[in-house]
């Protein structure tokens, strides 16, 4: 033997472990393809459940843009009613307003008015109580006037009877 030959194993053993080795290699290959095509099951399926959670992302953008819409609508008619209503109803508070500071100076004009009714009245009334007074005081005086004046007359009429 020589050294070339000592180094190498003997031809059985070599083909032993070369069958082992291809065996291992087709084994190995045979994994890896099986790993592989799993792993590029997997990979399709997360491809699949992506597109179908893309497909239901959009679905529900889709729906709410739509319901974004009809809200922008809802809220523009909104705000077109409100805004013939918030006019008037401006408006009429201006007028109130103005209307207040009219009735400020009116108000003032009138309970001077009325003080000055009541005075009046109280007046009225005290001078036609003093009237009627002096009314009732008039009839008794004539009417004394005229008894004293009957009573004369009947004197006077008994004394020319008498003479």
């Amino acid at each position: 033997m020589t050294t070339t030959e000592a180094s190498q194993p003997p031809q059985g053993q070599q083909m032993v472990s070369l069958s082992f080795s291809s065996q291992m290699s087709r084994e190995d290959e045979e994994m890896a393809r099986s790993a592989l095509s799993a792993f590029r099951a997997k990979e399709d399926e997360i491809e699949k459940r992506k597109m179908e959670v893309r497909e239901r992302v959009k679905a529900q953008l889709g729906r709410v843009e739509e319901e974004t819409r009809r809200l922008a609508n809802i809220r523009e008619e909104l705000e077109s009613m409100a805004d013939p209503m918030r006019k008037e109803v401006s408006w009429v508070r201006k007028k109130i307003d103005s209307v207040n500071k009219e009735l400020k100076p009116l108000g003032a004009t009138v309970q001077k008015k009325e003080r000055e009714y009541k005075e009046a009245l109280d007046t009225f009334n005290e001078k036609n109580r003093e009237k009627v007074q002096l009314i009732t005081k008039l009839m008794e005086l004539v009417g004394e006037s005229e008894k004293l004046r009957l009573k004369k007359l009947d004197e006077l009429s008994k004394s020319i009877d008498i003479e």
